[in-house]
């Protein structure tokens, strides 16, 4: 429990895994070793069940427990080790029931054969991904019989020490195509509960007065916080993902949801630091907050840090955020209206992209193609983070030619979401189709387009360059593969957690690359 073993994300240390007391996230060696165990636990777990699907409450164990021991979402020993209790205590009725299993000590992963253990972990990442999508989707009363019995399915199969390369690839498939099944599940929820999103231009201009600021994924804590926020005088800002909840017609009917603070994730700790209202973190994505404002940084859900207060559900998940209303009173807002400007300097940015929209347009898409106008779709997205390169991704937008579009998608937008680089008839050039989870929207999108041409996704004019950071881009990007999309560039560094010759895989199969310099990219691809 001294040191730790991680390499989960893009900001590893080194480039190959970060050790010793603390992460570069910050997570400590102790909760870093609790999640390892909590891991452990929920693969035991599996292996009582068989590999088999589990009751409703097992299910929500996994869901929870995975989605917990992601980056960025609870730093709290006490938070983790109360979620490794109730897994224990679930695990130890079932071996009462079942002999045999036991929990999982994860140094067997760690230490496996390097070729089984990245592809081990590729899969246990991208089940991370799966479970916070899940999580948003459950939180809306929405389920999948295939999904939840995935998760026991590929825990049991992580521990399986006769596993091989050839059992450990279809498995990996198999992920991403669930992954795309739970996606498109939580897309369904949201239009469900809140309409199709529609394109809507968000300001980044605060108003005088009290306000709260939301962050992360989760649309069902946004919406019962605009619901407790109605006729308060306390207005609400996105922050992060959350700024496409601005498209959602149910949601923006709030009044009180006045536009966006700041810009991606990593540049939090700046831009709270003399914030004059409350920050709500509804899943991950949380820095270590500073002391300047860590009094009004409040969670809810599977996330957590120690010191922080937490909003806990109660029946039938309601939620009082009477607290964070009160703290935004308290602290006032600003004195006059303050902007916050993008990345680029831009005021304001336009969200809302989704399929429903863009295949409302089909036809001019369509035409605009086939006249010349549009001569190449580049989806530019992912998720951001600090590593130094990713202005590589501003710059390839910027230097795009005039007659190409830019779908987007996640956090990475932040990186240019402001930029002005025009239209092509109707359409703005930059479509931000919304959060991680709507790379559903950019795949159905993809499939409607090479169903119009009579063509394949990868004959399209289409180039997907994607910048990754965490557990949900891994799911992803599993899903582009088990798609048979071809020709990934991937940036700004490749996974520490894949191993060379699982890499060779990937570029002899699906030409996956990194990518390099926007000017050599493009030239490339266009050339």
């Amino acid at each position: 429990m001294s040191e730790m073993f991680c390499y989960q994300c893009e900001q590893t240390a080194g480039g190959k895994c970060c050790a010793g007391n603390v992460g570069v996230c910050g997570k400590s060696a102790s909760a870093a070793g609790l999640q390892d165990e909590l891991t452990g636990a929920l693969i035991g777990l599996a292996l009582g069940l068989g590999g088999e699907a589990a009751c409703a409450s097992a299910t929500q164990l996994f869901v929870d427990g995975l989605f917990m021991a992601g980056t960025n979402v609870n730093f709290s020993d006490a938070a983790i080790q109360a979620q490794l209790d109730k897994t224990l205590a679930v695990f130890e009725h079932a071996r009462q029931q079942e002999s045999g299993s036991k929990p999982y000590d994860m140094l067997q992963l760690w230490g496996a054969n390097d070729d089984i253990r990245s592809l081990k972990t590729l899969v246990l990442l991208g089940v991370r991904g799966i479970a916070a999508y899940a999580h948003h989707a459950a939180a809306l009363g929405q389920h999948d019989a295939e999904v939840d019995a995935f998760f026991p399915q590929a825990l049991a199969a992580i521990a399986a020490e006769d596993a091989t390369i050839d059992t450990l690839l279809p498995l990996a498939m198999q992920t991403g195509q669930i992954n795309l099944k739970v996606m498109a599940l939580l897309d369904g929820a949201n239009t469900g509960a809140y309409g199709t999103p529609q394109p809507t231009t968000v300001t980044q201009t605060i108003e005088p007065g009290p306000f709260i600021v939301i962050s992360g994924h989760d649309l069902h804590d946004l919406a019962m916080l605009l619901e407790q926020t109605d006729g308060s005088g306390v207005n609400v800002y996105t922050h992060g993902e959350m700024l496409p909840a601005h498209a959602y017609p149910q949601l923006k009917k709030h009044p009180q949801l006045k536009g966006n603070f700041g810009t991606a994730w990593q540049n939090q700790q700046r831009e709270f630091a003399e914030l004059p209202a409350p920050v709500l973190f509804t899943t991950n994505c949380l820095m270590p907050p500073r002391d300047s404002y860590a009094d009004r940084v409040y969670t809810t859900s599977v996330v957590g840090y120690p010191g922080l207060s937490h909003i806990e559900a109660g029946e039938q998940g309601n939620k009082d955020f009477s607290a964070v209303i009160a703290k935004a009173r308290e602290l006032g807002g600003f004195a006059e209206a303050t902007t916050l400007p993008g990345i680029n300097g831009g005021t304001s940015v336009t969200t809302g992209f989704g399929h429903g929209a863009v295949l409302g347009v089909a036809d001019v898409v369509i035409d605009a193609v086939k006249q010349g106008a549009i001569r190449h779709f580049f989806l530019v997205g992912g998720c951001d983070g600090a590593r130094p390169g990713r202005n590589y991704f501003t710059e390839f937008v910027q230097k795009s030619p005039a007659d190409t579009v830019i779908l987007t998608l996640a956090c990475g937008k932040f990186r240019f979401n402001d930029l002005d680089i025009g239209q092509i008839g109707p359409l703005p050039r930059i479509l931000d189709m919304g959060q991680c989870n709507d790379a559903y929207s950019a795949i159905k999108v993809a499939l409607a387009l090479s169903e119009a041409f009579g063509c394949g996704v990868n004959e399209l004019p289409l180039t997907l360059v994607l910048s990754w950071y965490e557990q949900k881009a891994v799911a992803i990007l599993l899903t582009l593969l088990s798609l048979g999309i071809k020709g990934i560039l991937l940036g700004p560094s490749l996974p520490a957690f894949v191993s060379p010759a699982v890499l060779d895989y990937l570029v002899e199969n699906f030409d996956v690359a990194p990518i390099s310099t926007p000017e050599a990219d493009l030239a490339r691809i266009l050339g």
